[in-house]
């Protein structure tokens, strides 16, 4: 496995399994149930005017079997729909400003919701990145 991808798994499903025990006592994030998609990107504007660009990190949680099937074949859909989704974030970034996760997550999470057709598969972030 990319060293990368164990590196991303690996600080997914930490932050996941604390913030599931932490806040609902629901079950953490398995091997069996994360799809790990790839990194999205968006082009940014940085306080000096040049461009940049906001890497982030992502992985959907879908306990439900049949949910999880239809995740995986809609894979391309919701790689599409992040990188919608991620350039509108990034278009509304004022220069030099921090990006604010918990709105960017919100997005990505209701992008997730649309593109496969109801709710129950999670949105997990790995790192996020301006540069």
């Amino acid at each position: 496995m990319e060293r990368r991808a164990l590196l991303g798994l690996a600080v997914v499903a930490t932050a996941a399994s604390t913030s599931a025990r932490a806040s609902s006592g629901g079950a953490a994030p398995s091997a069996d149930t994360y799809i790990r998609l790839p990194v999205i990107t968006a082009s940014i504007l940085q306080a000096n005017g040049r461009r940049g660009v906001l890497t982030i990190e992502t992985g959907v949680d879908v306990p439900d079997a049949t949910l999880r099937t239809r995740a995986q074949q809609s894979a391309p859909r919701l790689r599409a729909a992040y990188n919608t989704a991620a350039q509108r974030f990034a278009n509304g970034l004022r220069p030099g400003v921090v990006p604010d996760i918990d709105q960017l997550s919100a997005q990505l999470q209701a992008a997730t919701n649309a593109t496969l057709g109801r709710p129950g598969a999670r949105l997990l972030l790995g790192t996020v990145m301006a540069v």
